[in-house]
């Protein structure tokens, strides 16, 4: 229990009896919650402010032990009543916005030594066995107030496109060559460009020999064909289906420059 110790230390000339040592460590568990101790006693006082400390006078009655808190949010405020049955203490907690009420009860000789209050080292013990009790049965069921100063969730680096599946490729300026398709061998990229033109996928219908995903230098008609397509006819990336040769100076001669075989017999 961190930080109980200089505590204990500070509140040791007022600890007489194991009872006092127990509350010393309840009003601990509560702190290490976000809580702060207002005061002693039911009513507020003048001049009060929220301490790690307990207040003047909390070991005056031996009997019965009342302490108020209030959360760091300031969202809960609680009143929290110690009251010894033989070598019991009944722990009675309501929070007084919410009136909900939460109770617990502790057997002294099980987390303290009575022959040791001289020694913090040896005055508590089934030091976690009380912190889960307390947890459990006071903090729980009322509600942990919000910690100050949470860190905000620090951003993740932008996943590349091409790595994230639910991310929209960018748009290429005018004049810029379009993004890499992936293989059309794969069996998911059927029909996939003819559902998604602009997604940057492939697969569509139409034959495009100038982006079929085998490299190859060609040409891309959006920065025209000469003698055919000015720049810009084309929008970046769209699929284009040739209406003619593309590339300048084709070899060979034109298919087209010689009649069809017998095409002056007129028999056929």
């Amino acid at each position: 229990m961190a930080g109980l110790e200089p505590l204990y230390a500070w509140a040791r000339p007022a600890i007489s009896r194991p009872q006092d040592a127990l509350v010393c460590g309840i009003h601990w568990e509560l702190i290490r919650h976000g809580y702060r101790c207002l005061g002693a006693g039911d009513q507020p006082g003048p001049d009060e402010r929220k301490s790690e400390l307990l207040p003047a006078g909390w070991e005056a009655n031996k009997e019965v032990y009342t302490l108020r808190y209030k959360s760091t949010d300031d969202a809960y405020e609680l009143l929290l009543k110690a009251i010894m049955v033989e070598d019991s203490m009944i722990l009675n907690v309501m929070d007084r916005r919410s009136q909900k009420v939460a109770d617990v009860t502790l057997a002294v000789a099980d987390y303290i030594n009575p022959e040791h209050l001289d020694d913090f080292h040896k005055v508590y013990k089934n030091t976690e066995e009380l912190r889960t009790r307390i947890t459990s049965g006071i903090i729980a069921p009322l509600g942990p107030p919000a910690e100050k100063g949470r860190k905000e969730p620090e951003s993740k680096e932008d996943v590349p496109w091409e790595e994230n599946p639910l991310r929209l490729p960018p748009r290429q300026p005018m004049g810029a060559r379009a993004p890499h398709r992936p293989s059309p061998l794969s069996p998911f990229a059927v029909g996939g460009e003819d559902l998604d033109p602009f997604g940057g996928r492939s697969g569509g219908m139409i034959v495009d020999p100038l982006r079929s995903g085998i490299p190859r230098a060609g040409i891309d008609p959006s920065s025209g064909i000469p003698g055919r397509l000015p720049p810009g006819a084309v929008p970046p990336g769209a699929r284009f289906d040739p209406f003619g040769p593309v590339g300048v100076g084709r070899p060979g001669p034109d298919p087209d420059h010689l009649p069809p075989p017998g095409y002056d017999d007129m028999f056929m």
